[in-house]
């Protein structure tokens, strides 16, 4: 489809989603020279007038001012209704005008009950959805919801949402791999000993129980983006970055993506215990409010997993993500391998070398041997650094401009979710099984393992 989005229905439009990212997003696309007047419309089942709901906009709209930003927000308005009921979306697409995106800015139980009610209307012509994952709660259950899905509008006319894939630094490493002759060949098991993707944050669950303690880290992040990053770290170069090309080689490197041990056990899944960050007390997960201690839902979840293809065979992909950590890190990390030999007579530091791909803030680190300035049989390592562009527009604005111009790249096919649960459900099944201890580790920590098992 070619068509520009001019109305823009914003499902769950009470919720934090819509207020932290989506709209925020939106502001800082309507600020950019790409954007273009929408119709934005809030649907939720509270009770709030338009005049309350452009307030909202407005508000979340002020970091990113601009005249177009402004009359958008004049001219939204709010309906109360209930997404999973199929009268009130009706009377949602009859105040739409021209070609509509609905936007699900709902937990993913909720999207399913709310495509279901859409199988019982008549669809307006070219609508398109923009799904947030996580896409399902699990393999089937994803399986399923694609199929609903394509019976309703073609695949071209679904936007699986991952925001990751609209952050400036993951988009750098189309760049960096396929316009650098030095990287490329770099990138593949002889040369490489590992591969780390870490997304660490201070963050921890900030009153988000109701959705985080049914999904928790492996759900959260590890499925449902830094699977993606190692997509675009793994793949192979392709033909072009539009959307057939460039998500056709994440699936086909996803397909050859296992867990290291293949029943699932080369994991970790841990859950922070009372501590401090940067002079917060928190309690520990099991006490906050909202948790279920019985669900030994984890904060910090780890993968190794194993690439079953020519380029990577042998390499361990190590995929982490942890809440409430005391130091925040979102890189990309490739280790390696130590040169085969060193001419004798040299000396120097040992330990592998490293390629740093720093998400945040963004950066570019390359580890190098020199020849000693006092010594030059003494080798010293240095680090060539750069800092990589951001983009003009937030992840979320990439994401909506793609959505309103009808542009798929940064979407996610419905084959690489179902790939993204299938490479995960060894080790969920491996975790019910309690053949990996649930951990503990202090608030504030580095997410290393306490000397005792919490409660809960």
């Amino acid at each position: 489809m070619t068509d520009r989005i001019d109305t823009l229905i914003v499902l769950g439009a009470g919720g934090d989603l819509a207020s932290r990212l989506l709209l925020p997003g939106l502001a800082s696309l309507l600020a950019s020279p790409r954007g273009e007047a929408v119709q934005l419309i809030g649907v939720d089942r509270g009770e709030v007038t338009d005049a309350a709901w452009q307030s909202t906009v407005s508000a979340a709209f002020a970091t990113e001012a601009s005249e177009l930003g402004s009359s958008v927000a004049a001219k939204s308005f709010y309906l109360r209704g209930d997404a999973t009921d199929a009268d009130d979306l009706r009377r949602v697409f009859d105040a739409a005008t021209g070609r509509i995106a609905l936007y699900f800015a709902l937990p993913p139980a909720v999207t399913i009950l709310v495509v279901k009610a859409l199988s019982s209307i008549d669809l307006p012509k070219g609508i398109v959805f923009a799904l947030e994952k996580p896409f399902g709660t699990d393999l089937a259950s994803a399986r399923a919801l694609n199929r609903r899905l394509e019976k309703l509008v073609p695949e071209e006319q679904i936007f699986r949402v991952d925001h990751f894939l609209g952050k400036s630094t993951v988009l750098n490493l189309l760049g960096l791999r396929f316009a650098n002759r030095i990287f490329e060949p770099l990138m593949s098991a002889p040369n490489v000993e590992k591969v780390e993707i870490v997304f660490d944050e201070k963050l921890a669950l900030e009153g988000r129980a109701g959705y985080y303690d049914k999904a928790g880290a492996l759900a959260d992040m590890i499925q449902s983006h830094l699977l993606l990053v190692l997509a675009l770290t793994a793949m192979e170069p392709p033909a072009s970055v539009g959307a057939d090309d460039l998500r056709g080689g994440m699936a086909q490197v996803l397909r050859a993506t296992r867990p290291w041990e293949k029943d699932g056990t080369s994991s970790r899944r841990a859950h922070y215990t009372a501590g401090t960050i940067d002079g917060r007390e928190l309690p520990a997960y099991a006490d906050e409010d909202g948790v279920d201690p019985a669900r030994e839902t984890e904060t910090l979840a780890e993968v190794t997993l194993a690439i079953d293809n020519w380029r990577w065979a042998g390499v361990p992909f190590v995929l982490r993500s942890g809440k409430a950590i005391g130091e925040a890190k979102q890189q990309i990390v490739v280790t390696l391998r130590a040169v085969p030999h060193l001419p004798t007579g040299l000396r120097g530091p040992t330990g592998p070398a490293q390629l740093r791909i720093a998400m945040k803030p963004a950066a570019l680190e390359l580890d190098l041997l020199v020849n000693g300035e006092d010594d030059p049989f003494e080798l010293e390592r240095v680090v060539l650094d750069s800092p990589l562009r951001a983009g003009e527009l937030s992840a979320y604005g990439e994401v909506l401009y793609g959505l309103l111009d009808g542009d798929a790249t940064l979407s996610v096919r419905g084959d690489v979710a179902e790939q993204c649960w299938r490479i995960v459900a060894p080790v969920i099944a491996a975790w019910k099984r309690g053949e990996v201890p649930l951990e503990g580790y202090a608030a504030g920590s580095s997410g290393a393992p306490a000397r005792t098992r919490p409660r809960g």
